[in-house]
């Protein structure tokens, strides 16, 4: 990797990484909260929902199990991004078949782990989206208005019209149109739209690309099958039409 050029240095993000883990495996929960307590986050721990209530108020970022003793974890992940949409939630289960993991995803998850997982990698996920919930938070702008076709994109207020229709997308949701509207007519890459949308360290799938992508045109209004305001390009990425 070259070295970058003189003037052109990349801010560095700093984030306050208060952890909630909502497992009620006491084994699991209790080996995870020491590690990642050891890599220098703030940990606290959650058997099930009830337990979780107290933390949701005061957390960077959530880790959920979707088995729960008092209820469903996609439930609870559902509840976090409605109520505290900058916080990412990472689902964290033996849930394995792809129904689940479009389950997860589609909840509002902003990532899908099972079980067993490699700590090292959970780590460098859990510090690539606190970094990416940092820098979203800190680089919105207020005055940005996207407009495409009957297709209104307001950045600083989060809100997305379709001819005055008001339209609630999940945060990266948003954040995935927004970045579409951006450059509305060209094909944004696949590998741009994970480094703008998810977080440029993201190694993962890009399939929860193309459940986001689905999920966006099912609010906008687009049955399954029908011509859409988003063209997938194979191989190559997504292209939001300007006409």
């Amino acid at each position: 990797m070259s070295a970058p050029a003189p003037g052109d240095v990349r801010p560095t993000v700093v984030t306050v990484s208060d952890l909630l883990i909502v497992e009620d495996d006491d084994l699991i929960a209790r080996s995870l909260a020491r590690a990642l307590t050891a890599a220098g986050h703030h940990v606290a721990v959650a058997g099930s929902v009830a337990e979780a209530e107290p933390h949701l108020t005061r957390v960077d970022l959530v880790l959920c199990d979707l088995g729960l003793p008092d209820g469903d974890g996609l439930d609870l992940i559902v509840r976090v991004t409605a109520e505290r949409p900058g916080v990412p939630v990472i689902a964290l289960t033996a849930r394995a078949e792809e129904a689940d993991v479009v389950a997860g995803l589609t909840s509002g998850a902003v990532d899908y782990v099972t079980k067993p997982f490699r700590l090292a990698e959970l780590e460098a996920r859990i510090a690539a989206h606190l970094r990416q919930a940092a820098t979203l938070s800190g680089t919105r702008r207020a005055d940005v208005v996207l407009r495409v076709g009957d297709l209104t994109v307001d950045c600083g207020a989060r809100r997305v019209l379709v001819a005055d229709h008001e339209v609630e997308l999940r945060p990266r949701e948003f954040d995935l149109l927004a970045r579409l509207a951006s450059d509305a007519g060209r094909v944004v890459r696949r590998e741009e739209i994970m480094r703008d949308v998810w977080d440029e360290h993201w190694w993962g799938s890009t399939k929860t690309l193309d459940v986001h992508v689905n999920a966006v045109r099912r609010k906008l209004g687009e049955a399954a099958g029908a011509p859409s305001r988003i063209t997938a390009v194979r191989g190559v990425g997504y292209r939001l039409e300007d006409g």
